[in-house]
């Protein structure tokens, strides 16, 4: 089993990966951390593993072999770094860092040492997405013309650390990154980002919304929005010249959900539901690999990721 410590005690680790870490038979929780003792100790109670004040001493602890950061996207270079150069395996919440070059530093460090940092995109392990790809591939919407992604979220509280810009803040790096990412996945790297716009609305300081369009070198183009003041929407669609497939609560299916698969052709339209699937528990089996076979697959996707947020904030005006 892999021993992992869990540095923060934020509301995904809470109401997601840490009942998932307790329910995968190849992860034991080790211990979770907190500044907060009394954060810490009633974590730890609710999941049967030790508290530790302060991220540092979970760090020093031996029988920890990896863990996971689940802190606001600003603290993931800082604390992603401290645990590598502590010989630990990292599994670090999304985005990994807000700079490129800092991805691509913490990644040279891993790989240096022998370690795995993985980036905790988790959707891509929902196998609805390979059902998707392999329909794409089969020729069954023809030559594939364009992606469309939406992510978008209702408003949060006024003190939620995603609308705190020294954090980390914004709907690029929390929901955005989802449709960014969901391009990467089907139309590959090397995406060119051709415009851009990121709205900040009077009296907030980060952005709440936001549109992006890409394209890639043979002419297949992305177009994806976001938010996080609008109401919930999780989609995307690949179009192609013959038909279209369809999915629908795309990114953040709970474990129990059955989805579905939209066929839209000139024959009809077939809606094929799909087993469902738990891409929490398929994240952590994949990290637990990562760890044991050395896998190094994950490099290429992050710092692409990386590289069109930048380029995304750049095109937008915001950098």
């Amino acid at each position: 089993m892999l021993r992992i410590g869990v540095i923060g005690c934020a509301a995904i680790a809470r109401r997601r990966m840490l009942p998932a870490m307790l329910a995968h038979p190849g992860v034991e929780i080790v211990a979770v951390a907190s500044r907060e003792a009394g954060k810490a100790a009633e974590t730890a109670r609710q999941f049967g593993c030790r508290p530790v004040t302060g991220y540092e001493a979970l760090l020093a602890l031996d029988d920890v072999e990896a863990v996971y950061i689940p802190l606001p996207a600003a603290l993931h270079e800082h604390w992603a770094g401290t645990a590598l150069a502590a010989g630990k395996h990292v599994l670090a919440e999304k985005p990994l860092t807000t700079d490129p070059a800092r991805t691509r530093a913490l990644m040279g460090t891993a790989r240096d040492r022998g370690l795995t940092l993985m980036e905790n995109v988790m959707f891509v392990y929902h196998s609805q997405h390979a059902t998707v790809r392999r329909l794409v591939a089969d020729g069954a919407i023809g030559e594939l013309r364009s992606f469309h992604s939406s992510f978008t979220i209702p408003a949060l509280p006024g003190d939620d650390i995603r609308y705190q810009p020294e954090l980390g803040g914004g709907s690029l790096y929390d929901v955005g990154v989802y449709p960014v990412r969901a391009a990467l996945h089907f139309l590959g790297v090397g995406l060119e980002v051709r415009g851009a716009v990121l709205e900040r609305p009077a009296g907030r300081q980060v952005d709440t919304s936001g549109a992006v369009l890409l394209r890639r070198g043979d002419g297949v183009t992305a177009q994806l929005s976001f938010g996080m003041e609008h109401a919930y929407r999780s989609r995307y669609e690949l179009t192609g010249s013959t038909g279209r497939v369809v999915v629908d609560r795309a990114f953040t299916p709970p474990s129990d959900h059955t989805p579905t698969v939209t066929l839209e052709t000139a024959s009809g339209t077939r809606t094929v539901a799909l087993p469902p699937d738990d891409q929490v528990a398929n994240t952590l089996s994949s990290f637990v690999s990562a760890v044991r076979t050395r896998d190094e697959t994950q490099p290429a996707q992050c710092v692409a990721q990386a590289d069109l947020l930048a380029a995304v904030l750049h095109t937008a005006g915001h950098q």
